[in-house]
């Protein structure tokens, strides 16, 4: 174990948990709950960049993108870059209208804002158990991503790196909250950066240039240099299908949803916007380029997913491999905090105070009872995923899209068509849920024939479907709320 690849490492993580105390002594006059799920709404420009990109760049960004781009060469590079615009989208979709209804209904979670608007006890329960059957999925993707990670580098059993990993986030998350999660976010960008430019700087240079990367990637295989990879294996239906997945869907992921919730105003989203993307294409561009060049670098390797902690080890001096080690761990750690803290809202916020014990939140016993009752959720939850952990696939990255298409598939069309479309009704939100969890579920599980096309297509294709029909069935009530067309009251400024 090379202590000096350690240090950097230990230097980052005591400067997270710095954040986390520091942001659990920060007081808000609206309550814990408004602290500790939105961070009292006051994220500036470039924090709500750093959060949000960070928290889209996570273990299969750092770890199972390139893993893949290892495996396909460089036509998956191109596939990434698919990406580019997704942070774009999402703020620009969801953006200031999100926002302005978060406040108008003093909504702190997702759920929220969908019960605002189709005042359905049903879409919402049926979300909150969807948003934290996903989560898992995710979540263990980070774990095993993080835990892969300190076991190349340091040495250490997998057991013991999942330990080590788990614990560190779920400590942070739950001391600091929100504003933990965002400010940890933003050192995690920054050291994501750094990494990434530190990384593809030394596999070129150990390659001696990128045109003699190039030329041993064709005499590995010259399929490495094509758009389409080996075997052909990316298709235009296939193409198609992951710019709907990690692209316009990214719209419907709840964990990134919630960041246009808290910003403070339309000054910030602006700027947000503008940097979030320019760093997602940094960051897309680099990782997955390291991962495609790497194949010539290191020829054989046990797991593609192991391709960035070794070529860390074998490009880079100490020093820098532990800047870089820290790098990849901000991105993967910068995703789990946030699904940390939104499942800990769903079973805390949207679950047990709404429906369960409302009580609990009234009162100024509430400001003691809270805070001990996130940290059991958290911590609970936190044990559940370092359990599913410990027995991880060889490939992360199906996993996570795998996962990533669920929460798209309940998600995208109630946020949006709620937001959009003054005839989307509760029954029609509740239709799409269900019809494109189970379809998705039936595609992804029975893997029928359909050219190329990724089950993510089909199933938002029904959901839409669904949508529409089950509106035009059963409309709102005309006693039912539906979200404001003049937002001006809460205009952001």
């Amino acid at each position: 174990m090379n202590n000096q690849i350690l240090i950097p490492l230990v230097v980052y993580l005591v400067a997270v948990f710095a954040l986390a105390f520091w942001s659990s002594r920060h007081s808000n006059k609206q309550g814990f709950l408004n602290e500790y799920l939105v961070g009292g709404r006051s994220m500036g420009g470039f924090v709500l960049a750093m959060t949000l990109a960070a928290t889209y760049a996570s273990a299969s960004s750092f770890i199972g993108g390139p893993g893949a781009a290892y495996k396909m060469g460089l036509g998956w590079v191109l596939l990434a870059m698919i990406q580019l615009p997704a942070t774009w989208l999402t703020l620009g979709v969801l953006g200031k209208k999100f926002a302005i209804e978060a406040r108008r209904h003093n909504a702190l979670t997702l759920n929220d804002i969908l019960y605002a608007r189709y005042q359905n006890r049903g879409v919402v329960v049926f979300a909150s158990l969807s948003l934290l059957l996903a989560f898992f999925g995710t979540m263990v993707v980070q774990f095993v991503g993080g835990a892969r990670l300190l076991q190349t580098v340091t040495g250490l059993s997998y057991t013991h790196g999942l330990m080590i990993f788990a614990i560190t986030v779920g400590l942070y998350t739950t001391i600091g909250g929100f504003r933990a999660v965002v400010m940890t976010d933003t050192l995690q960008g920054i050291m994501m950066i750094i990494g990434t430019i530190a990384l593809l700087v030394g596999i070129v240079h150990a390659g001696g240039s990128v045109g003699e990367i190039i030329t041993d990637l064709h005499t590995i295989d010259p399929a490495l240099i094509t758009p389409y990879g080996p075997n052909h294996f990316l298709t235009e239906p296939f193409m198609m299908s992951f710019w709907v997945l990690v692209c316009f869907g990214v719209i419907g992921l709840p964990h990134a949803a919630v960041r246009c919730m808290s910003y403070k105003d339309s000054a910030s989203l602006h700027k947000g916007m503008v940097i979030s993307t320019i760093m997602v294409a940094l960051l897309m561009l680099g990782m997955h380029l390291a991962g495609a060049f790497g194949r010539a670098i290191v020829p054989d390797i046990a797991s593609p997913d192991q391709i960035m902690p070794t070529l860390m080890i074998t490009v880079l001096p100490p020093v820098v491999a532990g800047i870089f080690l820290a790098g990849p761990m901000a991105a993967i750690m910068s995703t789990i905090d946030s699904q940390l803290i939104q499942a800990s809202a769903t079973l805390l916020k949207d679950l047990y105070i709404n429906y369960i014990n409302p009580s609990i939140a009234e009162g100024e016993a509430a400001e003691k009872k809270l805070p001990k009752l996130s940290l059991w959720v958290t911590g609970i939850f936190s044990a559940l995923v370092f359990v599913a952990a410990l027995n991880p696939p060889d490939m992360i990255i199906w996993l996570n899209l795998l996962a990533f298409g669920g929460m798209q598939a309940v998600f995208l069309w109630p946020l949006v068509l709620g937001l959009y479309w003054k005839k989307a009704s509760a029954t029609g939100a509740f239709s799409s849920m269900l019809v494109g969890l189970f379809s998705y579920i039936a595609l992804s599980t029975l893997k029928p024939d359909m050219g190329g096309l990724h089950a993510i297509v089909p199933t938002l294709t029904l959901g839409l479907i669904a949508f529409i029909v089950g509106s035009k069935i059963k409309p709102n009530s005309k006693n039912k709320h539906i979200i404001s067309d003049n937002p001006s009251p809460h205009k952001l400024y």
